[in-house]
């Protein structure tokens, strides 16, 4: 797999034809390939699509970072190693067999054994108790078990960081050299941070939940969406001024409108995508290419949107890690 998606790999080769392709990055294209012949669901597919689109966009300007000779210890480029890594895991492509469930779609509710829904016992046993507490409206039973899909979410992905760590760090002992040790333990300590901080990050969040579920929602909620609250909680813990958390505030609303935004789009593209099947079986040709346009449609504007979010809340997170950063030299 390594082989595959390696290094002479990296740059798209101009071919003869002019056949257009999705990425400028030939790995990125041979995984979007790959992808569309995985038979994932519509809205899987969407966010791996976004996935890829930041990841494209990471690496063009790590390029221009390394000309300028500004990654000399190669942290950002071992740091776009493990995201790659990390995207090939989450969509099953790495060539592992991955028992842990990938659908998190919340169309697919429905059709989970009730009681057992989060994969984890802490958080089934939190839910089953907030659930029959009699203190949630039908609204917000809907907004904290969005939460608790989200805490689930962010699980996976902690597990999976951790994995592609624990093996790169096989990797590296096995071909480390003198000359570059200090380098590879440079990068190695970066990947140790990093996991520290997803699991503060897990520990926090599921104290939120806890606290949630035994108190409910208070008047004063700010948001509603998990990403932005998540974000919001890091704010306030990073030591900012009032005036930043203000302006942060108001940012994180428009952030929240496309956040909702995308989610609207990811289920219109679900009920698109079953219409759609369902013309399918019916065969008549003419209302089939009408629905697998409008489905079309829908999937590159999901597409977009999500981009478009993932984007903005990797600024988001970035502003708030340096914000209090400063903060935190001054």
């Amino acid at each position: 797999m390594a082989g595959k998606y390696s290094r002479e790999m990296n740059e798209q080769k101009p071919s003869g034809g002019d056949e257009q392709t999705e990425f400028r990055i030939a790995k990125l294209n041979q995984v979007w390939e790959k992808a569309k012949r995985m038979q994932l669901s519509p809205v899987r597919q969407t966010e791996l699509h976004s996935d890829l689109k930041i990841q494209e966009k990471d690496e063009l300007q790590w390029k221009k970072i390394k000309v300028e000779g500004l990654d000399e210890n190669g942290e950002r480029e071992a740091q776009l190693r493990r995201n790659f890594n990390v995207i090939l895991a989450k969509y099953g492509m790495d060539g592992k067999r991955d028992t842990r469930p990938l659908e998190s779609n919340y169309l697919k509710d429905h059709d989970t054994k009730e009681g057992d829904m989060f994969d984890d016992p802490r958080l089934d046993k939190l839910w089953n108790k907030a659930k029959n507490s009699g203190k949630f409206s039908s609204e917000e039973l809907q907004n904290l078990k969005r939460e608790f899909q989200h805490h689930k979410d962010k699980t996976h992905e902690y597990n999976i960081l951790m994995d592609t760590v624990s093996r790169t760090e096989e990797i590296h002992k096995n071909v480390i050299s003198p000359l570059e040790g200090d380098t590879k333990e440079h990068v190695l300590h970066q990947k140790h941070t990093d996991l520290k901080q997803k699991m503060r990050d897990l520990n926090q969040g599921f104290e939120r939940l806890r606290k949630l579920s035994h108190e409910g929602f208070t008047e004063d909620s700010e948001f509603r969406e998990p990403r932005v609250i998540e974000l919001w909680e890091a704010a306030k813990r990073a030591n900012l001024t009032e005036d930043e958390l203000d302006s942060l505030k108001e940012e994180l609303r428009h952030f929240e409108t496309k956040v909702e935004k995308h989610s609207h789009y990811q289920e219109q593209l679900e009920l698109s995508h079953q219409k759609l099947r369902h013309v399918e079986a019916l065969g008549d040709k003419e209302h089939i290419k009408k629905n697998q346009e409008k489905y079309n449609t829908i999937a590159e504007k999901t597409r977009e949107i999500g981009y478009k979010m993932k984007k903005h809340m990797q600024d988001l997170s970035n502003k708030i890690s340096r914000q209090g950063l400063q903060h935190n030299e001054l």
